[in-house]
């Protein structure tokens, strides 16, 4: 089942939050994302059926091996993305919030032409 943007968002800030500190929690990604605690149980219950996340005894939440592989291809292409658009002189702010938008369209073909003509944008300034 293809997953909805706002669930590419749940993983996405999963990932990063479990990049920044050993123990994620509901708490932390409600925080992050600036959503209510209903929001953050209902959509989490939504990657557990997935299967793309598990939550532990102790209420940390992890990414399963699955939802690890699709948290950090969504991450890959906010990153490349904002990078590319401030390569091309958009200001951060803008880059950032336009690659969270784009990243979750933009097809594979698309993505992968991007990652391999990188280096005629130029240096980042």
């Amino acid at each position: 089942m293809a997953l909805q943007e706002s669930g590419e968002m749940y993983l996405e800030t999963i990932y990063v939050l479990s990049q920044e500190k050993n123990t994620v929690r509901a708490i932390d990604i409600g925080e992050y994302m600036g959503f209510s605690k209903p929001s953050v149980s209902r959509a989490l219950g939504l990657l557990k059926d997935e299967g793309l996340i598990r939550k532990e005894s102790d209420n940390r939440i992890v990414l399963t091996v699955a939802g690890e592989v699709l948290a950090k291809r969504i991450y890959e292409r906010h990153t490349v993305l904002s990078g590319l658009f401030m390569k091309l002189g958009v200001d951060e702010k803008t880059a950032t919030e336009d690659a969270c938008r784009i990243e979750h369209y933009i097809s594979d073909t698309t993505f992968d032409a991007i990652k391999r003509n990188l280096d005629k944008f130029g240096k980042k300034k």
